[in-house]
């Protein structure tokens, strides 16, 4: 049955081409910008690791001068980093199965004369752990070990950009980078790691790319490596030069930990409560107990990763869906109502009020699914310029996609949107007296 009346839709489309084209360009219109502004969304809004976002947690501790909050909208948010001494005191827990602290500077590469002259690159200084927690994953080799984060050894892991400058996107395990005044042996490549937002750092930037470069945290004494991301600072240590700048109560380390289920979280809420109270007692933390153990969707909601302009046009585009719709209310009732003769002999040979509505909401399904393919393709061509123009300004091209849930999306839209502009005219059509037709 459902054949026989997609066939007669077909036909019916098929019989005025231009009041055809004309509804199916309605539909179309309002799914382009719907699902463009869906997929925009989307992009800031979907989970960067879904696999592991519920045992990833962001250790935060409020170590903030006890006269006045920590900036911001909100003041009972503690700071958005932790200081390196906090950094050094968690780590020495045993609770999680995974953590690190890490921070982002800015380096001098010398690659090989041949192949270019030195330039400065974003650098991440991390753990050992930081690859497996995140499943990062690798084209050639993999990261370091525990021992390395310990030495420090002098090794680096590449992104396969960096890889691609640096060797031509050969193998280079084994190979040499010299950063700043040393040099460091190449243990792994990434391969193409790409999450839709830089969930581990949302502290800058959160739409770029992961960094190029990672090296052994602990190369930050010997090199005396400054960051290049945010720092917040209330209070100083006392003592000078950079030394003095570790020891101070600057914020600038991002801290994550993997705790595979609630028992080991509830058990390292209870670590981080002891060494507060226990750093109280020697002058610090003089603000009320407030740390934080964020997931990574906590963590992307208070850091605002996703625009409230995002969620208002999406708001915005989805009414302009629905008056799409209504606009062609008159249009499919003045083509149905056309057709009265033919509902009055179908009707007059034993079809029921059922089958014609049926058979009219099935062609207004197929004019929705039409319009539906060409929004995809409207929407489609929008999100390949935003971008183009996200490459010309964060050297990023492949912010925003359309991937299986918004082809979904768009779908199912599109069939509301059938519904909406359809059911009156059909309710109408069925509705026709046929005694009236076959007199004419």
């Amino acid at each position: 049955m459902l054949l026989h009346n997609l066939r007669i839709a077909w036909k019916s489309l098929r019989r005025n081409i231009t009041l055809s084209i004309l509804i199916v360009s309605g539909i179309a219109l309002g799914i382009a910008v719907s699902t463009t502004f869906a997929a925009f969304r989307h992009a800031f809004s979907k989970d960067p690791i879904p696999q592991k976002s519920d045992v990833l947690r962001y250790v935060r501790l409020d170590s903030w001068d006890p006269l006045k909050p920590y900036p911001g909208d909100d003041p009972t948010r503690p700071p958005t980093q932790i200081t390196f001494r906090d950094m050094q005191g968690i780590m020495k827990s045993t609770i999680p199965l995974r953590q690190s602290g890490m921070f982002v500077s800015n380096m001098y590469v010398y690659p090989d004369p041949k192949v270019g002259r030195p330039f400065r690159e974003l650098t991440r200084l991390c753990f050992s752990d930081f690859f497996p927690m995140f499943d990062v994953p690798f084209r050639y080799g993999s990261g370091w070990d525990r021992k390395a984060d310990a030495g420090p050894d002098p090794v680096v892991v590449l992104s396969s950009e960096m890889n691609q400058k640096l060797f031509g996107g050969k193998n280079s395990v084994g190979r040499t980078v010299r950063l700043a005044d040393r040099d460091f042996r190449v243990v792994g490549v990434l391969a193409g790691w790409r999450p839709n937002v830089r969930f581990y750092d949302l502290t800058q930037n959160q739409i770029a790319t992961p960094e190029n470069i990672y090296i052994p945290f602990n190369f930050l004494r010997p090199m005396q490596i400054r960051t290049n991301g945010n720092t917040d600072g209330w209070g100083t240590s006392g003592a000078p030069g950079f030394e003095g700048f570790l020891q101070s109560e600057t914020c600038w380390v991002q801290f994550w930990a993997e705790l595979p289920n609630e028992k080991s979280a509830a058990a390292y809420r209870d670590f981080l409560t002891a060494y507060v109270l226990e750093q109280k007692k020697m002058g610090r933390f003089q603000r009320p107990l407030n740390n934080r153990l964020s997931t990574v969707s906590e963590m992307m909601a208070d850091a605002g990763v996703v625009p409230k302009q995002a969620t208002a046009m999406l708001i915005v585009s989805l009414l302009f869906l629905a008056v799409c719709a209504v606009n062609l209310v008159g249009l499919l009732l003045g083509k149905f109502l056309a057709r009265g003769g033919e509902v009055g002999v179908r009707r007059a040979l034993g079809a029921s009020r059922a089958d014609i509505f049926l058979q009219h909401i099935v062609e207004c399904e197929l004019i929705a699914v039409l319009g539906g393919l060409v929004g995809i393709l409207l929407s489609l061509g929008a999100l390949a310029g935003m971008n183009a123009w996200l490459k010309t300004t964060m050297a990023r091209g492949d912010f925003f996609k359309l991937d299986l849930s918004m082809i979904l999306l768009s779908v199912g839209l599109s069939l509301a949107a059938g519904f909406i502009a359809g059911v009156y005219p059909a309710w109408r059509t069925c509705r026709l007296a046929p005694a009236m037709h076959l007199k004419v």
